[in-house]
């Protein structure tokens, strides 16, 4: 990457608005420092993303902005080379119309109470646990999930060879907000905030648990960043490791994953869902 023409061309359009500092390239993010008057402006991500489009204009590939952090005068800007959708788009063609029906099956659990804590629960059990075993226990214990006692219930996941029995404690905790769970869930404007409350009073969801359950009763506009997402990004060269995700790391990935269905077209949860089938070659929940 030639820093000096990319800085040549650059200042041709902006001149000394949105100074370019520096650049480097780690796989396929691309780390930018920017100064100059940009500091002071309320539309800074605007540069930010014109700069995108100077590396798209002469690499002939797509790329995204997607974290922006201010260190005093300047800002710190990841851009990820996404030369890779083609393989994505590849898998929407073969797979769209099954995308598309369990996405209308989410939607249709997001309708009814008991459906929707049954979720709550899979979302509870499924966390360092197989989904595809989760779905299973699930679907065998059934009602259970509402109404068994918590040694019945303790018992039952035992039988079913679930590896954390404890978490019959977390689901029988949950069940304070069951027959008004949707209603909370309706009283938020944005699935942010639902996620955030989610986060704050169920015990065992964090982020990754508490978006996989609202994708799983509706919700399109999260991110479910989970082992099978996160080898994707390392393998894309995206990631450099797994780390453990805090909460600032998690949502700068989200805003990557944002960024690549943005380019894309599509929403967040269906991008995990075609994501899912190039790791896995299946499409679950």
């Amino acid at each position: 990457m030639n820093f000096e023409a990319i800085k040549e061309i650059h200042e041709r359009k902006f001149g000394k608005e949105c100074e370019l500092l520096s650049i480097s390239k780690h796989g396929r993010v691309i780390l930018v420092e920017f100064g100059g008057y940009v500091i002071v402006s309320c539309c800074a991500v605007d540069y930010f993303d014109d700069f995108a489009k100077i590396l798209e204009s002469l690499n002939k590939i797509p790329y995204g902005v997607f974290s922006v952090n201010r260190a005093l005068d300047r800002f710190l800007v990841k851009i990820a080379e996404l030369d890779f959708l083609d393989e994505i788009e590849r898998a929407i063609t073969k797979c769209k119309n099954i995308v598309d029906a369990r996405i209308k099956e989410f939607e249709e659990i997001g309708k009814n109470e008991d459906s929707t804590f049954k979720e709550l629960c899979f979302c509870i059990l499924t966390a360092n646990f197989s989904a595809k075993r989760a779905i299973v226990i699930q679907n065998l214990i059934g009602d259970g999930l509402i109404n068994m006692s918590r040694e019945k219930l303790y018992e039952k996941l035992i039988e079913l060879g679930y590896l954390y029995p404890k978490r019959a404690d977390y689901i029988i905790e949950a069940r304070e907000y069951y027959g008004n769970l949707l209603n909370i869930i309706r009283s938020f404007r944005r699935a942010f905030s639902i996620r955030e409350w989610l986060v704050e009073n169920i015990k065992g969801l964090g982020y990754k648990e508490a978006s996989h359950f609202l994708r799983n009763i509706g919700f399109k506009d999260l991110a479910i960043i989970d082992r099978h997402i996160l080898r994707y990004l390392k393998n894309k060269e995206l990631i450099e490791e797994f780390r453990i995700l805090t909460r600032r790391r998690y949502l700068e990935l989200e805003s990557l994953l944002f960024t690549i269905a943005d380019k894309l077209n599509i929403t967040p949860a269906e991008l995990d869902l075609y994501i899912w089938y190039l790791s896995t070659g299946e499409i679950l929940k």
